[in-house]
């Protein structure tokens, strides 16, 4: 789940235009001597991913320098900022692609357990099914970008991921300051809500504008943006965690500041598992077995918590708080 501080340093991996390796002499030497006698057509797989002759001599270059660097109990070096990997079937970096499509199961997942459980005419259930789509989306093309890194599917990657954090800080402003739809209808609340959601939505628009029209992808930027949506995110949840006796939001329509079911501890649970799975980001260590790094372990750690929140939502969407009939547009049974 892409809500935190780790969704953004996630571009620093790849927020590296040239590195130590691809910079020596011996790799773009040895480079120079396989395009002279690369075969085509290359294999398969090769070419339904896009590798091209150059793409693949960079490839062999990479791992047969690396073999001989590792053969020395040295520290491999990286190529073009980022660590080398073993490809397999064409994908770059599989073990992070592998635990995207994790990602991506956890999500639908529960976007299905919304749509069972969470009561039909729930005022929350059309921002959480929306964001369970979006999120969906955002690991499609993280799969995607995993396996074949160009500018193109880098962007769809970077830019998923941001209205993933958008869309997550919109509909938790408007559950938190109980913005949604009310019967009777209330027109303040509803231009408020309005209000905020076209402002998400502008935000969005400048932010993919910005780094479409430079000439060069602004990585720093990026990490700026995403951190600072994924931390009020965070905060403001946290906030709503807090005991009862220091709260500061009445969490549950027409009930007492105090009133604070047990579940509710689940979404310090969730701000803990997401701060610690930013330190798998910040040790950017030399894969295992050129296979499993810093990066795809952290993509492993996020479907768990995707699914310790789906359990907060539903649970939260159902208590018996919610059925107030001044809350409710439509029937509440499921």
């Amino acid at each position: 789940m892409r809500i935190s501080l780790i969704s953004a340093v996630a571009a620093i991996i790849v927020g590296v235009a040239a590195s130590s390796g691809d910079r020596a002499r011996p790799f773009k030497e040895c480079v120079e001597r396989c395009t002279t006698t690369c075969l085509e057509p290359l294999p398969l797989d090769l070419r339904l991913t896009g590798w091209t002759c150059l793409d693949d001599c960079k490839y062999t270059c990479m791992h047969q320098i690396t073999a001989n660097v590792m053969g020395r109990g040295e520290r491999p070096r990286q190529y073009f900022g980022r660590w080398p990997f073993w490809r397999f079937l064409g994908m770059q970096e599989p073990a992070s692609v592998l635990f995207s499509l994790l990602n991506l199961w956890a999500h639908v997942r529960g976007s299905r357990a919304l749509q069972r459980r969470v009561p039909r005419g729930h005022p929350m259930k059309p921002y959480y099914t929306t964001w369970s789509w979006i999120s969906a989306n955002t690991w499609i093309w993280s799969a995607v970008f995993h396996t074949r890194d160009f500018p193109l599917t880098e962007k769809l990657d970077y830019f998923s991921a941001a209205l993933t954090i958008l869309s997550a800080l919109q509909y938790t402003v408007i559950r938190l300051f109980h913005l949604y739809p009310q019967h009777p209808p209330d027109p303040k609340r509803a231009t408020i809500r309005n209000v905020w959601t076209a402002a998400c939505a502008l935000v969005y628009i400048a932010h993919v504008t910005y780094l479409s029209v430079l000439p060069r992808f602004d990585y720093a930027y990026n990490i700026i943006f995403n951190t600072i949506m994924g931390m009020t995110h965070n905060l403001l949840w946290l906030l709503f965690a807090l005991p009862a006796r220091w709260s500061l939001f009445r969490r549950y329509p027409h009930r007492p500041k105090a009133y604070r079911p047990a579940f509710v501890g689940k979404v310090a649970l969730f701000v803990a598992l997401t701060t610690a799975a930013t330190a798998l980001e910040l040790l950017d260590f030399p894969p295992w077995g050129l296979v499993i790094d810093a990066h795809s372990l952290w993509h492993l750690a996020t479907a768990p918590i995707a699914i310790v929140w789906y359990r907060f939502l539903i649970e939260d969407a159902s208590d018996e708080s919610w059925r107030d009939v001044r809350v409710r547009s439509t029937s509440l049974k499921t």
